[in-house]
């Protein structure tokens, strides 16, 4: 039997599922090792990829003679199957979701995972291994029993699973023959108002058409669609409905490569990451996102009293995310520190004012939404443009959160142009022209300074700071946002000295100089899907494509990508699932793609 001494090392061939409420991610073998409640940011009560063997915690459905597994999602849904085949042939299949669909005027999405096991062929022997643990590992809960359910009690909530599967087996771990269906419901200390199985049933049903539905309304690329699909069901995914906030990456502390120590808590918002989710979901016409980041943006506005808004905040608008280090959790392959909170909220990252007003600034010009913007909106909206006014061509952190080094960041000089730029022209569509001339004028000063003290004659290419001659993938965002034409020579030199400098093969890394903990050793993702749009621009569209066709084959195998990529081995390390990552797979293939009337 495939028991815990014998599985293999913790992986990234992970699938998640989720309903915008919860999320848990699912190994190869239908264990759910990672899973935190009762929020994104909770108690990760699942734990198993951050403390490997006896000491971690999942939610494991095991059968005997264990041989061999496939697993895959419902096409077009958030609704994973993992089929577990035994040496004799006999096998069982797990269905994995979490109940998402409207009801009652609402969406209906409980902190609720779903297991549903059916055998497949002959008859297969299965045993349930469910381990809960709170408080980061450290306390063990408190089980009561019934007829058709357990309680896991801890001391800030309660889990109870729900199951029709024998409970004394469930508690015991003792395998049993798997003659018929299961249903395991796992969520909050409450019963059920209807049968277990006919429960299951019926959330499954509604949550596949769900995911359908919405899927059906994506305008996708001719090329590439399933890819973007799955990346479009993730980012959605890693949207809090609650308050709009969207999460960077649902794990803390994955290293960014084996033994570095760059091991960061990713489970909060970063204004930043948020705005190319909602650019890249906008892109495919799901415009419900923004509408509902939009709302969370507003209430990070209104409580900046002082003007100073962090990178990042809590999914419930937490200012104050206090980094800690958790020393009887391993980590990811035993490659701690395990880390909670991030030191980044107390930095000062000039480029956040910029990506709040990109992140708003469709709202102003889309007639499809609900609550568009208007005058009221905008007057906000000023207030973070005169922030940007003001930290302009002041040393901040940067985008890449350096801990000990400040400067004049070309990227955060970049958005601040590009808040006085966007803020020009939504004035130009209310028709307030005397605004429109204020903000114009700030964003021409701006954009003449940037190209002057960016440029590095030593380099023949733009810097990562002003003065600065080292290189820095994010002054690719020159183009994308609209500051330099892809067609001007200084972008197209730029481009090249990055290929030549920071590209192994068709990797990119994030910067050329040493940081905090030395030299990055992997690729950034998200920096290679610069590269693939910058090149796209400049026309260079063939290469663009082998890259992006690269990234396509590292994801792992349900479609998913982490943070970083080694260049040698092509092994994902960094948060996972990362938004950055799966935003350039939509924005490459929407960027890539044959047009439709080239075959219709």
């Amino acid at each position: 039997m495939n028991t815990p001494a014998n599985r293999a090392e913790p992986s990234l061939a992970l699938g998640m599922v989720g309903n915008c409420a919860i999320s848990a991610l699912v190994d190869a073998q239908a264990r759910i090792v990672w899973c935190c409640m009762p929020r994104f940011d909770g108690d990760p009560v699942f734990n198993a990829l951050l403390q490997p063997g006896s000491e971690g915690s999942s939610f494991a459905i095991e059968l005997e003679d264990f041989a061999a597994s496939e697993q895959w999602y419902e096409p077009n849904t958030a609704v994973l199957r993992t089929r577990l085949t035994d040496v004799h042939g006999n096998c069982l299949e797990v269905t994995d979701f979490a109940p998402r669909f409207h009801a009652r005027s609402r969406f209906f999405r409980p902190g609720m995972l779903v297991r549903r096991v059916q055998p497949v062929c002959g008859s297969p022997r299965m045993r349930v291994r469910l381990d809960v643990l709170y408080e980061w590992g450290e306390c063990r809960p408190a089980i009561t029993r019934g007829s058709n359910h357990v309680r896991y009690v801890g001391s800030a909530f309660a889990l109870r699973l729900n199951t029709d599967a024998p409970v004394t087996y469930v508690l015991s771990g003792e395998p049993f023959t798997a003659h018929r269906e299961y249903s395991f419901l796992l969520g909050a200390d409450e019963s059920l108002a209807e049968g277990i199985a006919d429960t299951a049933r019926y959330f499954e049903q509604e949550t596949l058409s769900y995911w359908k539905r919405w899927t059906q309304r994506l305008h996708l690329p001719l090329e590439w669609q399933d890819a973007v699909i799955r990346a479009a069901i993730t980012l959605k995914m890693s949207l809090f409905e609650d308050t709009g906030a969207i999460v960077a990456a649902m794990t803390t502390s994955i290293p960014e490569s084996a033994n570095s120590g760059r091991n960061w808590d990713y489970r909060y918002c970063w204004l930043r990451d948020a705005f190319f989710v909602v650019r890249a979901l906008n892109s495919l016409s799901e415009v419900g996102t923004m509408e509902d980041y939009l709302r969370w943006l507003g209430n990070v506005v209104a409580k900046a009293a002082d003007g100073h808004i962090q990178p990042l905040y809590g999914i419930g608008l937490e200012q104050e995310l206090p980094e800690v280090i958790v020393p009887h959790m391993a980590g990811y392959r035993g490659m701690g520190p395990v880390r909670v909170g991030n030191q980044a909220a107390e930095h000062f990252q000039h480029d956040v004012y910029g990506n709040i007003v990109l992140g708003a600034a469709q709202s102003f010009h889309d007639k499809r939404l609900l609550h568009p913007g208007g005058n009221a909106e905008f007057a906000r909206l000023e207030q973070i443009g005169t922030m940007a006014v003001q930290v302009y061509g002041q040393p901040d952190a940067g985008m890449w959160e350096l801990r000990t080094r400040a400067r004049i960041h070309t990227s955060s000089a970049l958005m601040s142009w590009a808040a006085c730029d966007r803020l020009a022209k939504i004035a130009k569509v209310l028709g307030l022209a005397e605004r429109a001339k204020h903000w114009h004028s700030h964003a021409q000063r701006m954009r003449a300074e940037i190209l002057e003290r960016a440029w590095s004659p030593a380099r023949g290419a733009f810097a990562e700071s002003f003065g600065g001659s080292e290189l820095d993938a994010s002054v690719l965002l020159m183009a994308e946002v609209g500051l330099v034409a892809p067609a001007d020579p200084r972008f197209v030199s730029t481009l090249d000295a990055m290929e030549q400098t920071l590209c192994d093969g068709p990797y990119m890394r994030r910067y050329e100089a040493a940081d905090d903990f030395g030299k990055p050793e992997t690729s950034f993702n998200i920096c290679t899907f610069w590269r693939i749009d910058a090149l796209a621009r400049v026309g260079r569209t063939e290469q663009a494509r082998g890259i992006f066709e690269a990234m396509l084959a590292v994801r792992n195998p349900l479609g998913l990508l982490s943070e970083d990529t080694h260049a040698t081995t092509g092994e994902m390390w960094g948060n996972f699932p990362q938004t950055y990552s799966m935003v350039g797979v939509i924005n490459a293939a929407m960027r890539l793609s044959a047009p439709w009337d080239s075959v219709i």
